[in-house]
C-alpha cells in the first residue's frame, strides 16, 4: 500500500515518460492500494490551470484519498515541533508523514529530505 507524494503525482501529470513508466510499475507492485490525501489534491489544485481540470479530477478519481484524522494532526504537529526549524518541515509534510506512518503507508516521494522523521523503511522506491 503506498501513499504518492505531490511530486510524483505531478510529473505523471505533466507527462514525463520516465515517471509514467514508474508509476505504472508501482500501480503492479502497489496491486491498486495507491493512496493520496486531502493534502496533496490541495497542492495540486493550487497551481492547477484551467484547461488541465478535468485531466486532474479524472486522475485524482483513480486513487483512493485518506482521510485526515485528530490523531495524524497530533503525530503531524510533533513532527513539526521536532524537525520544523531544523529541516524546514512543513504542514503539508508533517501531515503527509503522519498519514503514511499511521496508516503503515510506504510513502513515494523524489524529496526524501522533506520527511526526516521517517526511516528508510518507510519509503517506496
Amino acid at each position: 500500500m503506498i501513499l504518492v507524494d505531490t511530486d510524483v503525482l505531478i510529473w505523471v501529470l505533466r507527462g514525463q515518460e520516465s515517471w509514467i513508466k514508474e508509476f505504472e510499475k508501482m500501480v503492479g507492485d502497489a496491486r491498486g492500494n495507491i493512496f493520496i490525501t486531502p493534502v496533496q489534491i490541495a497542492e495540486i489544485y493550487a497551481g492547477l490551470r484551467p484547461k488541465e481540470v478535468q485531466k486532474v479530477e479524472d486522475f485524482l478519481a483513480s486513487l483512493r484519498s485518506v482521510d485526515l484524522d485528530d490523531e495524524m494532526g497530533k503525530i503531524a504537529g510533533g513532527y513539526i515541533n521536532k524537525y520544523g526549524k531544523s529541516h524546514s518541515v512543513t504542514m503539508a509534510d508533517a501531515l503527509i508523514a503522519a498519514t503514511a506512518s499511521t496508516k503503515n503507508l510506504k510513502l513515494w516521494t523524489s524529496n526524501k529530505k522533506h520527511y526526516p522523521m521517517l526511516d528508510a523503511d518507510n519509503f517506496y522506491d
